[in-house]
């Protein structure tokens, strides 16, 4: 196992680089920083180039075996303010790790019989990115499209939100002008939530194929999207709050999903 101590060292440049999405872009890696969501990683086979670690503090207990199994990433010793230089947390954690892009495949959600996914349009929040990726994950999704002007699920903040769940299940970034009449073609229902719809999203039926679209925070869903919409649902509410925040959204109708696909008595 190799070491690095040199903040200047052209590799430790290029890690903190990805840092910023268009280096992300550039290089096609991203960071993965701590411990769990590291394991995770290693657990679900992510495609990593290297896993780096605080040289004095050694590998973290809780991935010793993982380090002695996977041949064929690399493990590097490095300094706390290497550390510190890679990774975005206020208080890091002792491991980082760099991970190629996976583009992910659309083919297996568009001919998945009861497919079930979430669609985001313009969904800038990397806080609601993430956590309605580890909604879906939860649920067992059949995957997320990410549309153009969301935040970048690479973004670390984004990573950290879906807890490890971005290793889970499918999560693709694509244009949804093109993505969207693809699904239609194949018969599989776009769903959005609405306060002007008359349905409740309780007396819909999830147990077909059925694309969640969910919009930005501020606007909703943009009109070239919400023209493919095939059906509108509203989430009622008892209380006197004015609406959920879309990750909340998301959630309930994930879960709903889930209760008539798996749970009917």
């Amino acid at each position: 196992m190799q070491q690095i101590t040199s903040p200047n060292n052209p590799r430790v440049k290029e890690w903190a680089g990805l840092l910023e999405k268009k280096n992300r872009d550039k290089h096609l890696k991203y960071v993965i920083e701590g411990i769990h969501l590291v394991q995770e990683a290693l657990k679900a086979r992510a495609d990593l180039e290297c896993v780096c670690y605080e040289i004095e503090r050694g590998i973290p207990a809780e991935l010793s075996e993982a380090a002695a199994a996977s041949l064929d990433v690399e493990w590097i010793g490095v300094t706390a303010a290497i550390i510190a230089k890679c990774t975005d947390a206020k208080t890091p954690q002792p491991v980082f790790a760099i991970a190629r892009k996976n583009r992910g495949e659309l083919e297996p959600l568009l001919t998945e019989e009861r497919s079930l996914v979430v669609v985001l349009d313009g969904v800038q929040d990397p806080g609601n990115v993430g956590t309605i990726i580890r909604s879906a994950d939860a649920v067992g999704a059949s995957g997320v499209i990410v549309g153009l002007g969301c935040a970048d699920i690479y973004n670390p903040k984004v990573i950290r939100s879906t807890m490890g769940s971005l290793f889970h299940l499918p999560v693709i970034e694509g244009d949804l002008a093109d993505i969207l009449p693809q699904a239609k073609a194949r018969g599989i229902r776009l769903v959005g939530t609405s306060l002007q719809a008359a349905a409740s999203c309780y007396a819909y039926d999830f147990t077909g194929p059925v694309w969640l679209l969910f919009g930005s925070e501020a606007r909703g869903l943009s009109a070239n999207v919400r023209e493919l919409m095939d059906d509108g649902l509203l989430i009622p509410m008892q209380g006197q709050a004015e609406s959920l925040n879309v990750a909340m959204a998301a959630s309930v109708l994930l879960f709903e999903a889930q209760r008539q696909r798996y749970y009917r008595q």
